[in-house]
């Protein structure tokens, strides 16, 4: 069940990390995130970015042993998308 939530994150990161790459338009990265967040919420409670999950956690809404693994995933899907961009070109 971890699994599938830390894929959620990676994958959402990822598409959200592409489209704010690619586009750069802030309209298409607010819709972007609003249907990764309705998507993915249920699944993984729909953070995509570390800064958000840190918060999360000071907030104490999630415990460092899933923090961790979260912001590691989110960073990763962020990485591979920027890696996508560069060998689209």
């Amino acid at each position: 069940m971890l699994l599938k939530k830390y894929l959620t994150e990676f994958l959402g990161t990822h598409i959200l990390a592409h489209v704010i790459f690619k586009t750069g338009n802030w309209l298409a990265i607010g819709s972007a995130l609003a249907i990764l967040v309705y998507l993915g919420g249920p699944i993984s409670g729909g953070s995509f970015n570390p800064a958000v999950s840190i918060a999360m956690f000071f907030s104490k809404q999630i415990k460092m042993d899933y923090l961790i693994p979260t912001v590691v995933a989110q960073i990763l899907g962020a990485l591979s998308a920027k890696m996508l961009l560069k060998y689209m070109k």
